[in-house]
């Protein structure tokens, strides 16, 4: 997996957590962490205008994973530098959501 793979991962990761009944939970509180260093990442450098541009893919991405998910990577590789702060964030979101032991059952024909 790929750095980037990995930030995108985790921020799907976080989006998921908060469509639960307790969005408030520790994977929700380190995807809130997450999202805002990628968001400093991504709006920061010399041209405003694309740093502009993928904050909104950022967005969308939160919006729509599954969608925008290609794109994400793309800005993500081409856009910000992959420091510890945001590996080390991103790395924490997927842990805690491992801990939490979510199990998804279909009962649906049971």
């Amino acid at each position: 997996m790929t750095d980037e793979e990995l930030v995108a991962t985790a921020l799907a990761t976080g989006v998921a957590a908060g469509l639960t009944d307790t969005p408030r939970g520790v994977v929700h509180d380190l995807y809130v962490a997450l999202r805002e260093v990628v968001r400093r990442g991504l709006a920061g450098g010399s041209d405003g205008v694309r740093g502009g541009y993928r904050v909104r893919v950022l967005e969308a991405y939160e919006t729509d994973p599954d969608v925008w998910r290609t794109r994400l990577l793309q800005v993500l590789a081409s856009g910000m530098e992959m420091d510890e702060e945001i590996l080390g964030a991103a790395r924490a979101v997927l842990r805690a959501d491992r801990r939490t032991g979510r199990i998804t059952v279909d009962v649906v024909g049971s």
